[in-house]
This record gives C-alpha cells, sequence and structure tokens, in this order.
C-alpha cells in the first residue's frame, strides 16, 4: 500500500560558501520555536566542529528537523566548498527538494552550479532563497535574472524555470515571497517548502529498505548508519541484511539496536519508524556509505550516487626529524594507518593506498582544503607525521596525458585585472569570460589546470591586496597543457642543529624572509626561511657572538629583527618542493629538506 506522508518534508540547503546557509538555518530553528525564549544560543549553530566555526565554512553535513504547524521539515545543511562535493552528493538522495540559496549582492557561484548539478539529475524541485538582502549593495531582481539563465545553461526542465522565489535576510530572521514588504518571521519560506516540494511517498507494507548515506560514530556504539526509509517500516530489535549494489556478494546479518529521528539538535530515540522517515540507526557494525538495510526476506540493494575521483594526493608518512616523537602523542606508522583509514568510513571522496613504504601512504582528495583539513584534524588529535608537496593525478587515455581542469571565478577590483590575468596566463589558465565592473569589482572567468593554482591563492592575495575573492571548482580532464613553472623563491637552510640566537638571526634576516623566532630550536636540513633570488641557501641562525671584555660605543646596541613570515597550513603546502616535507605536529609545523644531510642532499642534485 502506497501511502504519501503530507506531515513530512526532506530538504537539503545548497549553496556556494559563504552565502548564508548556516545562519539560515539557525533562523528557522529559531523562528520555529524549538529554543526557549531565555535560552542562549551561539550563532552558527549547526558548525559543530571546530574547525568549521573557526574557518567559517560547513565541511560536514547536518540533519536537523523543525515542526511548523502540523508538519515536520527534515533539513540537511550542506557544504559550500567543492573540496567537500562529496558530502553534498551523497545527501541528496535522503531529500525530495531542495533550497537554492544565493547572495542577493554575488548572484549565484562556481559551486552553486555545481551541486545544483546534481539536484537536477536527480529531479528534485527546488524553492529558491534570495538571501542577505539587507546588505546595502545588494541587487535581487538582476540576481533572479541570473539564477534563472543558470537554470537555462544547465538544461534545467520547463517545471525550474517557475521556481518559487522567497527573499530573505537570515541575519535578522525574516522572509518574505514579496520583495517590497518584508515580514518579521520565517513563515513565507516554510508555507513556500510545504506547497512546492513534494511529501516523500512510498510502500509501507513492502519489504523495509534504508538507503545509508552519512556515517557517523560514537565510542559507546559504534558505527551510526544515517539515511532515508525508502519502503517499509523498521523496528528496534528488528533483525536485517546489509547490502550493497556494488557489491551484491557481501551480504552481513546485523540486528538494529536503536532508531533515532531528528529533533532540533538533537536526535530522539523512537521505537518505529516508516516509509519517508530520515533516521539514525545503531547496532550495524561494518556499515558503509552507500549500503541499503533490507528485510531479511528480501535482499534488494538501491543504486548509489557515483562519487567524483579524488584530482590531488599527498603522501602521508611517519616523522623522521631528529625532533621525531618529542611533541606528538601518536607518532607510530600503524597509528597514522589506523586513523587514516577510519577516515575513509566516513569520508566517502578521500582514498588511501598503502606504498612500497611501510612507513608511507599515499592519500588523495577532492583538493588543497579537503586534505588540510584531515591534516588538522589529526594534528589537534595529536598525531605526528610528514606530509609531501601536493600532486595532481593525471590520467592516461589513447596515449595520452590528461590533467584535472579547474573553473576559477575572480572577483576583482579593476586596478588589479592586469595582475591576475598575467600570472594566471604564466600558469596556463585562459580567460573564458570576463563581466563588466559592478561596484568597482570585475568578474573575471578563467579554465586552469588544477596544478595551475597550488601555490597560486597566496600570491593572489597579496597582488590584490587582500580585495579579491578567488572560487575554484573540479571541471573535468582536458589534455594536459605542458610545464607550469614552479615557485620564484628558494630555501634558507640551517646547516646546524640548535636554538636559533638573535644574533644569528641577525645576519640571516639579509638573505631572505625568516620563518622563525629568536630561542626556537633547528636542526639542520629544516627550512627556516625563504630567499627572494629563488636559491637554496645554507645559513647557521644559532651562531652565537664571542665574548670579549672589549666594549665600544654602539657596536652592542639591541639587535633589530623583522618580524617573521607566518604561514598558515594551507600556506606552508603551497610554499614547500618537490624535494621538502612538512613535519607536522600537534604543536608545530615545520618545513624540511626530505634529505636533511648537506653532502648528501648536494651528491643527490648531482646524480639528478
Amino acid at each position: 500500500m502506497s501511502i504519501t506522508r503530507d506531515d513530512l518534508r526532506n530538504i537539503a540547503i545548497i549553496a556556494h560558501v559563504d552565502h548564508g546557509k548556516t545562519t539560515l538555518v539557525d533562523s528557522m530553528l529559531k523562528k520555529s520555536g524549538i529554543f526557549r525564549k531565555n535560552q542562549i544560543v551561539q550563532d552558527r549553530v549547526m558548525d559543530s566542529n571546530e574547525i568549521e566555526r573557526e574557518r567559517g565554512i560547513t565541511i560536514l553535513s547536518k540533519n536537523t528537523a523543525i515542526h511548523y504547524k502540523d508538519i515536520k521539515i527534515n533539513i540537511v545543511d550542506t557544504p559550500g566548498h567543492a573540496d567537500f562535493g562529496g558530502e553534498v552528493e551523497r545527501v541528496l538522495k535522503m531529500v525530495n527538494g531542495v533550497v537554492l540559496l544565493v547572495d542577493a549582492f554575488e548572484g549565484p557561484m562556481p559551486q552553486t552550479k555545481f551541486v545544483l548539478k546534481k539536484a537536477f539529475e536527480l529531479n528534485l524541485p527546488a524553492v529558491v532563497c534570495i538571501n542577505k538582502i539587507d546588505r546595502p549593495e545588494a541587487r535581487p531582481e538582476e540576481v533572479i535574472d541570473e539564477v534563472l539563465d543558470l537554470f537555462i545553461e544547465l538544461g534545467a526542465g520547463e517545471e525550474y524555470l517557475d521556481s518559487p522565489f522567497v527573499f530573505t535576510s537570515a541575519k535578522e530572521g525574516t522572509a518574505s515571497i514579496d520583495l517590497k514588504k518584508q515580514k518579521d518571521n520565517m513563515d513565507d519560506l516554510f508555507e513556500t517548502i510545504i506547497k512546492y516540494i513534494p511529501a516523500p511517498k512510498g510502500d509501507i507494507e513492502q519489504p523495509l529498505q534504508v538507503l545509508i548515506s552519512t556515517i557517523d560514530y560514537n565510542e559507546y556504539v559504534g558505527r551510526i548508519g544515517i539515511g532515508k526509509i525508502e519502503r517499509g517500516k523498521v523496528r528496534a530489535n528488528q533483525e536485517a541484511l546489509i547490502v550493497n549494489k556494488e557489491r551484491k556478494d557481501e551480504i552481513k546479518k546485523v540486528r538494529i539496536t536503536n532508531i533515532f529521528e531528528f529533533e532540533g539538535l538533537n536526535r530522539i530515540e523512537v521505537e518505529e519508524s516508516m516509509v519517508g522517515s530520515i533516521i539514525a540507526v545503531t547496532g550495524v557494525e561494518g556499515i558503509h556509505i552507500g549500503d541499503t538495510i533490507c528485510d531479511v526476506e528480501n535482499p534488494e540493494p538501491l543504486p548509489f550516487v557515483k562519487i567524483s575521483e579524488p584530482t590531488i594526493a599527498m603522501t602521508f608518512s611517519v616523522n623522521d626529524s631528529p625532533f621525531a616523537g618529542k611533541e606528538g602523542k601518536y607518532v607510530t606508522s600503524r597509528q597514522i594507518r589506523n586513523r587514516l583509514f577510519k577516515e575513509l568510513q566516513t569520508d566517502v571522496s578521500l582514498r588511501v593506498e598503502e606504498t612500497e613504504s611501510t612507513d608511507a601512504f599515499k592519500v588523495s582528495g577532492r583538493g588543497e582544503l579537503h586534505l588540510s583539513v584531515l591534516i588538522e584534524n589529526m594534528r589537534r588529535e595529536g598525531y605526528e607525521f610528514q606530509v609531501s608537496k601536493p600532486e595532481v593525478l593525471y590520467k592516461y587515455e589513447d596515449g595520452k596525458r590528461l590533467e584535472p581542469m579547474e573553473i576559477v571565478t575572480i572577483d576583482v577590483m579593476e586596478s588589479y585585472i592586469g595582475a591576475v590575468i598575467e600570472k594566471l596566463g604564466k600558469r596556463k589558465g585562459e580567460l573564458i569570460r570576463m563581466t563588466e565592473a559592478n561596484g568597482g569589482y570585475a568578474r573575471l572567468v578563467f579554465s586552469i589546470p588544477a596544478r595551475g593554482l597550488i601555490g597560486y591563492r597566496g600570491e593572489f592575495m597579496t597582488d590584490t591586496k587582500g580585495n579579491g575573492i578567488l572560487n575554484s571548482i573540479f571541471d573535468g580532464y582536458g589534455s594536459y597543457k605542458g610545464d607550469i613553472p614552479t615557485r620564484k623563491e628558494g630555501s634558507l637552510i640551517s646547516f646546524e642543529t640548535g636554538e636559533a640566537t638573535a644574533y644569528g638571526l641577525y645576519s640571516a634576516q639579509d638573505r631572505g624572509i625568516l620563518f622563525i623566532n629568536p630561542g626556537e630550536k633547528v636542526y639542520e636540513g629544516m627550512v627556516v626561511g625563504s630567499n627572494p633570488k629563488g636559491m637554496d641557501i645554507e645559513i647557521n641562525v644559532c651562531r652565537k657572538k664571542h665574548q670579549s671584555n672589549i666594549r665600544a660605543s654602539g657596536s652592542d646596541e639591541a639587535l633589530r629583527l623583522s618580524p617573521p613570515r607566518q604561514m598558515s597550513l594551507e600556506e606552508t603546502l603551497d610554499f614547500i618542493e618537490e624535494d621538502e616535507l612538512i613535519e607536522i605536529t600537534p604543536t608545530n609545523f615545520r618545513v624540511r629538506k626530505k634529505i636533511l644531510d648537506s653532502n648528501k642532499r648536494y651528491k643527490s642534485k648531482k646524480n639528478n
């Protein structure tokens, strides 16, 4: 018997990074009465991960649910960064429609396009939400036209061109279908979702099918599978089978211990749940993303969305520097291996491969940000290891080398256009289009090899004096574009192990920009600065001034040191060359040469 769950709606909120998805979910939660009137609620309550809160981005998709009148609305907050697109592709299988959020000033951006295309492929209806209409420079009428142009560009059907538009200020908690009259509540948004997003349907009498789209982990109950019930109903302590469409021969019998439904920010335990509901289940050890929980008598797996392939790889290895094991809690290859393979359980876009060495693992991801977040998480958990320079993953077809290409959208002030075009031209970037300046800013769209972007973001911020916005998105594989010049700077290398002194650094700062302060411990082969002349130079930063009894006026004045260059993890990944590594510990990250001994380094260069 097929039923329609009119008391339920399942939606995903999709948007480009920083267009206000998480803030909108906050407002929807607050306006629906989830929180008490006097309850103190932090901003961006859905960003629970420490790194998410620091960087102001969503990395992991989150589930929540609100009640409006007699209808429960399950909401999935998705990442806006293309690097975490694997998260978005999966969760779209759980919902019956999407809310497309677009900034009233910036308009639709590359990552919006990426996720929207996935939603169209699954025929999910869309409600368009023009957010931040309270911005002084907002241009909602033009943005409506840009959204409709994007729908046409993506080949959307006519039904999408009739999608409803809602105008919101997520920060103020207001929404209205009339641009001229803003209401002081979110009712218009809730009403539009209920009217235009279809209620989930399914057969309640048929055997159980739950497609698992997300995996959570809890130390007490183990793996938690999150997914939507496609048909049938599920009860606590019910026996079931785990089946996968790709691996039909691997069938595993489990007992579903507990069932949870989402209420606000909490998971509420229920005895039974039926078709259309988004649930979390425990007792399903060994379950993976893309698996289907089926009835014991009827193991029918559901097809799962194909996850895009990784484009960038790095080598994670055991730290073998002179300071190895001094700062980290987990330092052995077994511990690093276990942590990387554990990450695979919840991140479907990641690949981890063993290498010839038992101390090193090849880790592939969707971009620099994807891998740097993994590195940062491991560092905070107490792991100590080394990583190599990111390298692009090539493909070969009919004897031709293909490389991953990116579409880069840059918003920049007119005065900096020349510098951007010149730099990206050298990196094999091709200017596809350039739109007229809007509020003093012009938009440039480039097609560029993924490797051309490695190391460019830092340069871009310098060239535009921090006033430019750069966004990139994977655009498939294209023919190899030829050699791209590497970084112009050389490295300043310490040739002694010890403690850096102000006297040693004072002498060294004439050679380039330093990365360290006096008193920091260094070792032979560690990179302590950059040299603008492009050569690697060995320097002694541990040198002390010889003591003598003779004093002269003026010669013993305080040494003036320039402040060292403090680099973030992404900037450090951009900076290093093929023959260098980054030593990652819970308290520091240091750049070093792969070969620490200067004589061996000289011989290896000679042999090459």
